[in-house]
């Protein structure tokens, strides 16, 4: 019996589209703030996942949603174009 083997790699391994283009490294950068809250919030979440969140947890969980909301607040207003007042 033969065998079939893929050859998807070999063919894959030097296309274009494998690796990031320079926009989408810039958006990934622009996005980074949100990404390190997002992580922050899910470590928050997690330390409590096996107990009952104690007060420090509470006041953890709120910081970290905060500081979350904030980041995507920012990436939100920097995304969007100020056309000026009366716009």
């Amino acid at each position: 019996m033969g065998h079939i083997v893929t050859v998807q790699e070999a063919v894959t391994a030097f296309a274009d589209w494998v690796e990031p283009t320079d926009a989408e490294l810039e958006a990934i950068e622009q996005e980074m703030p949100v990404i390190e809250a997002d992580i922050e919030l899910l470590d928050a979440h997690i330390a409590t996942l096996d107990r009952t969140p104690t007060e420090l947890d509470t006041r953890r969980l709120r910081r970290a949603r905060r500081r979350a909301l904030v980041a995507r607040v920012e990436l939100t207003n920097r995304s969007v174009p100020f056309s000026g007042v009366g716009a």
